[in-house]
């Protein structure tokens, strides 16, 4: 199953692509869609609906894994990541692509083994599960690949 992970922000998408049986998971691509804070809004959610709609375009998923809002440092952040999430919800539903929304404590727990894990920890384990190809320095690319993971996991018992 080829599984698209989101990372939502603002300033910076975190997207990647999964082909995964449940158990055996291989990196198809990974990257992040960036927004500059002087754009208005609009523009913004507009970069990031249409990057989504690209990578949808050339890898071709067949499910999503979108990562819940956790904390929002205030509540102008908060109502930008909301904008940003219902963007990706848009594009995901006007693809027939069914998301799953999984918690950033959850995604952790699946990849890592506990829920408190750091971002270099979910880095590493994305090398270690995905491959040296894993773009290491991206943290966005890298949790979106977790959720695309945690997601495959979640499929994979369900399924069973």
């Amino acid at each position: 199953m080829r599984i698209l992970g989101i990372d939502c922000g603002a300033g910076r998408t975190g997207w990647g692509v999964i082909e995964s049986d449940g158990r055996a998971h291989r990196l198809i691509a990974a990257g992040a869609i960036r927004t500059s804070p002087r754009d208005a809004l609009g523009v913004r959610l507009l970069a990031i609906a249409s990057g989504i709609r690209d990578v949808i375009a050339v890898h071709r998923p067949v499910s999503a894994a979108v990562e819940e809002v956790f904390q929002a440092v205030n509540a102008q952040s908060a109502l930008k990541l909301a904008h940003v999430r219902g963007a990706v919800f848009l594009v995901l539903a006007e693809a027939s692509i069914p998301a799953g929304e999984y918690s950033p404590l959850l995604i952790k727990q699946t990849v890592v083994g506990h829920g408190h894990a750091g971002k270099q920890q979910v880095q590493f384990m994305m090398r270690s599960l995905l491959g040296p190809d894993v773009p290491a320095t991206d943290a966005d690319a890298c949790d979106a690949l977790a959720a695309a993971l945690c997601h495959a996991a979640f499929t994979a018992r369900a399924v069973a």
